[in-house]
């Protein structure tokens, strides 16, 4: 089986999707994209400076309901150019630049997009059942990003470090629970748990991890930060709070 190898941290002057980029730093990086013809998607808490001729305006996601309900954005704003913009999140780790063909799909874990060319389908899944990913045990979401109108760019943020494998058809790899950050959407996901005993008539605990099986890419990270981990009692605060979705979430919860 081949090994996951490293992604590299650096980029210069990368052309691609109609943008050019540039990945600066090391410890938290640095997006630099030059704008022209073609906009740039991003979660706005990512913008770190930009020059005075981009243009920012928000975007609508589809499915904006379930999004509030699940606690994901519902907006992206849009960089437009021409000009510079720049985007870094507040973490230690990695950007990696995806490059999609015309019809390309990707499944992102959540919370870890940075930004995309413009030209592309944004939705999410929400998995059930995966219960080592989850918070209170509910299910986790997984971004897909589609390149439905020529060629494409999804640049995203892994924690610490991030390395690639290529599985084969039928090829596995045992991944910790929060250690995997993108993956094709031919590669299957699955929960496997271990039971853990500590002696003869001791009980023990489990040990959950993802199995990923082939063909296609999956990247692992070496750092896992939880995005809902201040939620209260394990619970999904961040799907209720604020607007109408909130207010019916609290009425159903009260």
């Amino acid at each position: 089986m081949h090994i996951p190898e490293p992604i590299p941290s650096q980029i210069h002057d990368e052309q691609f999707a109609g943008v050019s980029y540039h990945i600066r730093g090391e410890l938290v990086p640095e997006l630099q994209v030059d704008l022209g013809d073609v906009g740039v998607m991003h979660e706005h808490h990512v913008l770190l400076w930009k020059e005075t001729s981009v243009n920012i305006e928000l975007r609508k996601l589809k499915g904006a309901v379930k999004r509030k309900i699940a606690g994901l954005d519902f907006f992206v704003t849009r960089a437009l150019g021409p000009g510079r913009v720049a985007f870094s999140r507040d973490s230690v780790g990695q950007c990696i630049p995806l490059h999609l063909s015309q019809g390309q799909e990707l499944h992102v874990r959540e919370h870890q997009f940075i930004a995309a060319t413009d030209n592309l389908d944004y939705t999410f899944e929400r998995v059930k059942g995966v219960r080592n990913m989850l918070v209170g045990g509910s299910g986790f979401f997984i971004d897909k990003f589609r390149a439905t109108n020529g060629d494409a760019l999804v640049w995203l943020h892994g924690h610490g470090n991030v390395f690639m494998v290529n599985l084969e058809p039928g090829e596995q790899l045992d991944v910790e629970a929060g250690g995997w950050l993108f993956k094709d959407p031919t590669v299957q996901l699955e929960a496997v748990t271990m039971g853990l005993k500590t002696g003869l008539m001791g009980g023990g605990g489990k040990l959950t991890w993802n199995r990923f099986t082939g063909p296609g890419r999956l990247a692992i990270q070496t750092l896992f930060i939880a995005p809902l981990e201040t939620g209260v009692g394990g619970k999904t605060e961040a799907a209720a709070t604020g607007g109408v979705a909130g207010a019916l979430i609290r009425g159903i919860g009260g």
